[in-house]
């Protein structure tokens, strides 16, 4: 007997810094226009349900129920997203996740920023919190999935209050403004350009602002986007025209725009005094300075790969709160398996009351001809009463089962007993 068996069928696709270098990861990172129509195409090429799709800087993942590992599926499908057919350059870099507990567990380790490469890193909570409107906005949202991120976004606020896990800014923007002093140090005055004010860019402002770092332009496409990141964060914003010439004024280049719109290659740096010490800091996804910047005298590159865990206080106690946030983990993740459970022998509870309800039915219909309107309700009420009260005893003890983890047992002879139909998924 199958019990609503999607509950027990989640899996996970993943890549991830920890194993593709950043080329593979530009190679199949997805905006929000490509997160969206991958969704599309999942839902229209494979049985897969309650599906979220989340790719960053760090990583490019989905998350899928299916009774199916659908894994070489869903690579095609990001090959054929992002323009390449041929997925054997990819492919080894995916690891798929087929345990229904630890593709859950992923997801949470993920979200709460355990899998981050600064860890406790803020933004991946926003990432994802994006990934599921795109994933509800699609109809690819479940009540599994509903479930299961309401219950993350629970465990992330016993985070917060509970734990040092988020205490300091030890995110990849904040990181990237440690760095940013250390190489201007001594330098007096550094002018620090930041191109692009997406996510990440407004957040390395907002972390600049609380720096020793005073003298930051603000360069944007969208100018009044600019002109009010710079008002909230006391920079200076300038128009895009002029985002060359200040390539050329900064002593620090930060760029978070993706690299497919906006490139600062060789040919921007003609003028640069050689041996004058330059810093180009690369946030994007795809990469948007070129790396051969470097050949240049005096000009280093860092891309977002080099940003690796700033060694500070605020890290330090993350670290070691690592192991009270698992903790958390496993509370939660064990309460979600129990209503999953539950999830999954509400069909059968529902079929034993309505086989109750039809014996209940087949005799009042023999007895009530005879009797009047007040006895008639008063045997209906009474007979009501009687099945709920029957139905409930197994209910509670069905919950018991679940917490034990016997449930399936008792499920197999509440359905025998009763020749309750099966069920299939």
């Amino acid at each position: 007997m199958r019990h609503n068996t999607m509950q027990q069928t989640f899996r996970a696709l993943t890549l991830s810094y920890k194993v593709a270098p950043i080329a593979v990861r530009e190679a199949v990172s997805l905006n929000e226009i490509a997160c969206k129509n991958l969704l599309d195409k999942i839902g229209e090429f494979t049985e897969a349900r309650d599906v979220l799709v989340l790719s960053t800087c760090n990583r490019t993942e989905v998350y899928y129920a299916s009774e199916k590992d659908l894994s070489k599926e869903l690579i095609k499908l990001i090959a054929i997203e992002k323009g390449f057919i041929a997925t054997k350059d990819v492919s080894p870099y995916f690891k798929s996740i087929t345990g229904h507990e630890e593709a859950v567990q992923h997801l949470f380790y993920v979200a709460l920023g355990l899998e981050s490469q600064v860890v406790g890193d803020m933004q991946i909570m926003n990432q994802v919190k994006k990934a599921y409107q795109w994933a509800a906005d699609a109809n690819m949202a479940g009540p599994f999935l509903h479930r299961l991120m309401h219950t993350i976004f629970a465990a992330n606020k016993q985070v917060v209050n509970e734990t040092a896990f988020r205490d300091g800014a030890a995110s990849v923007s904040y990181a990237t403004v440690e760095l940013v002093e250390e190489l201007t140090r001594g330098m007096e005055n550094p002018r620090v350009l930041m191109i692009g004010v997406g996510e990440i860019g407004a957040d390395v402002c907002d972390n600049f602002r609380k720096s020793s770092i005073r003298n930051v332009v603000i360069a944007n496409r969208t100018h009044h986007k600019a002109l009010e990141l710079a008002q909230k964060t006391e920079a200076t914003a300038v128009y895009w025209e002029q985002v060359w010439e200040e390539v050329q004024k900064a002593e620090v280049v930060v760029s978070s725009v993706p690299g497919d719109c906006f490139f600062i290659g060789k040919s921007a740096l003609q003028n640069h005094e050689a041996g004058k010490a330059k810093f180009f800091i690369d946030l994007s996804m795809p990469r948007s300075i070129d790396a051969e910047l470097e050949t240049l005298e005096g000009v280093r590159v860092i891309n977002i790969d080099n940003i690796r865990n700033r060694s500070t206080a605020a890290l330090e106690r993350r670290i070691a709160s690592i192991p009270s946030v698992k903790e958390i983990v496993v509370d939660t993740v064990a309460e979600f398996q129990t209503w999953t459970k539950e999830m999954a022998m509400s069909p059968a509870l529902q079929q034993f009351k309505s086989r109750l309800e039809e014996i209940r039915q087949q005799e009042l219909a023999r007895y009530l001809k005879n009797l009047g309107d007040a006895e008639r309700a008063a045997v209906e009420a009474i007979t009501k009463s009687m099945l709920n009260k029957i139905v409930k005893l197994p209910a509670i003890e069905l919950k018991a089962a679940c917490m034990r983890g016997e449930s399936e047992e008792l499920l197999n002879g509440l359905s025998t007993l009763f020749q309750l139909e099966k069920q299939e998924a």
